[in-house]
């Protein structure tokens, strides 16, 4: 369990569209093995720690004709932000995806002093 001290909590959520892959006819929609698409997300305001990530997808247009393989996980995350990363392999065939997020962390008080 993470403790947040002596913070103000702040909670930051959004959606992003990670890529959409079958109208250009993309790696994901038609490549084969090991493939990895990534999309950077920016908090609208920083934490003063990198906070916790969750993610979750929101929406995926995968092909019923193979395997559906995929992971998705929010990585290097920062007080600033993070990068969410979607990755498949084999013989998936992933047209869209888009992904739920939730950032959970310190932020300061609206009263705390800020040195200028």
């Amino acid at each position: 369990m993470r403790r947040f001290g002596h913070f103000a909590v702040g909670v930051s959520n959004g959606e992003t569209e990670i890529f959409s892959a079958f109208e250009s006819g993309g790696p994901m929609w038609t490549g084969q093995g090991g493939r990895v698409e990534r999309s950077n997300v920016a908090f609208e305001q920083p934490f003063l720690e990198p906070p916790i990530v969750h993610v979750a997808p929101s929406m995926w247009d995968i092909d019923c004709g193979a395997n559906q393989r995929a992971e998705l996980r929010a990585v290097n995350v920062t007080t600033d932000g993070f990068e969410l990363q979607f990755r498949t392999w084999g013989d998936t065939r992933v047209a869209r995806v888009h992904a739920s997020w939730l950032a959970i962390g310190p932020v300061a008080f609206e009263e705390d002093w800020q040195a200028e």
